[in-house]
């Protein structure tokens, strides 16, 4: 029977399946890529550093980690109405992210297979980590009555094509920013138990460490072909990636604010935090990052937040889609105004910093 506390907004494709959420600018994302190029990448120069992960990899630290204990065998019907729809969508965010990461690497792995056998294992490992993840939060789904066809997902979301330099920096990003997202929630419920409204977070130290550990590859993965980092247009590329990666976060987890206040975190202040985490750490690799101490940095992605609110209470408006669209445009157009002025903010070079990338 489902769920009579289940709101209307799961819809399902059939009982028990959950409809994917529509895609948008700031849903997460499938990737292609071209794989000739990458198989055809010269990673002499970095080798040590990608045996060395390719090592860590092999050892599978977390091979006994995702096994879900009696914590979870119990009824989530308490759990309130808006926390319930929220933590859902959190979980189906999680979810398509992790699996996204899954279906690029196994393809990667599949394709790279007798060209480039260094880095198709470690892509072929990378999967087994991300489809795990993707595994666990999918069957957390199921304890709210509801789960994703991953199938379904693979055959009917649309696939983005980054030729593979983009690949790298938004990757690395994605799985740096999932470190600094799953530590900074672990570590505020092991100080404040009372705000954990489900098990999974327990399961999170471990976890980001799989997502540290994808980092450091495409970190070195960069390394070994210096022109990713070293040329004029690698520092406006890291830029750009490094501002859509911190934006969209942003405005999405100040849109859903409920949910990190049921865990008695403010959205904003988390959202700060692992904001200059990542920053911080996107600088020992890449040549430039964003000046986030800049007093005007946070207040334009303020200002986009709330066009963003704006935008998001036109949407469930019963008017007319071209009306709805209508009304829209200047919020679209402040949001734009805003990511415009915060690229064009002097960012901080690390080539001076650092003396050189390495």
């Amino acid at each position: 029977m489902v769920d009579s506390l289940k709101k209307p907004e799961f819809q399902e494709i059939r009982p028990g399946v959950k409809t994917p959420a529509k895609d948008t600018i700031l849903t997460p994302r499938f990737y292609t890529t071209d794989f000739d190029e990458m198989a055809a990448m010269d990673i002499s120069i970095n080798e040590d550093e990608l045996m060395a992960i390719l090592e860590e990899f092999r050892a599978d630290y977390n091979r006994h980690h995702f096994v879900r204990d009696e914590s979870f065998d119990q009824s989530w019907d308490s759990m309130s109405g808006e926390t319930r729809r929220l933590f859902v969508e959190f979980l189906e965010r999680s979810c398509t992210a992790e699996f996204s990461g899954f279906l690029l690497y196994k393809e990667l792995g599949r394709r790279l297979k007798g060209k480039s056998p260094v880095l198709a294992e470690c892509f072929n490992l990378m999967s087994r980590d991300e489809a795990r993840h993707a595994g666990f939060l999918n069957k957390a789904m199921s304890d709210f009555n509801l789960q994703l066809d991953l199938g379904f997902l693979t055959k009917s979301k649309k696939y983005t094509f980054f030729k593979p330099k983009f690949i790298f920096y938004a990757t690395y990003l994605s799985e740096k920013i999932g470190y600094w997202r799953y530590i900074t929630i672990y570590r505020h419920l092991e100080s404040h138990p009372e705000n954990e409204i489900y098990p999974i977070f327990r399961f999170f130290e471990n976890w980001c460490q799989d997502e540290n550990r994808h980092g450091d590859f495409f970190s070195a993965l960069m390394k070994a072909q210096p022109e990713i980092l070293n040329d004029w247009k690698a520092k406006l590329w890291c830029r750009f990636f490094l501002l859509s990666v911190f934006a969209t976060m942003y405005l999405n987890d100040l849109q859903r604010s409920g949910f990190y206040a049921s865990l008695g975190l403010n959205a904003r202040d988390y959202d700060i935090h692992v904001i200059e985490k990542t920053n911080e750490t996107a600088g020992r690799v890449f040549p430039v990052i964003l000046n986030v101490d800049h007093p005007d940095f946070f207040k334009g992605l303020d200002v986009a937040a709330a066009a963003n609110a704006k935008m998001a209470a036109v949407a469930e408006s019963n008017q007319p889609k071209v009306i709805q669209q209508l009304r829209k445009l200047p919020h679209v157009a402040a949001i734009g105004w805003q990511m415009v002025k915060l690229y064009f903010m002097k960012p901080i070079d690390m080539t001076t910093a650092h003396g050189q990338v390495r």
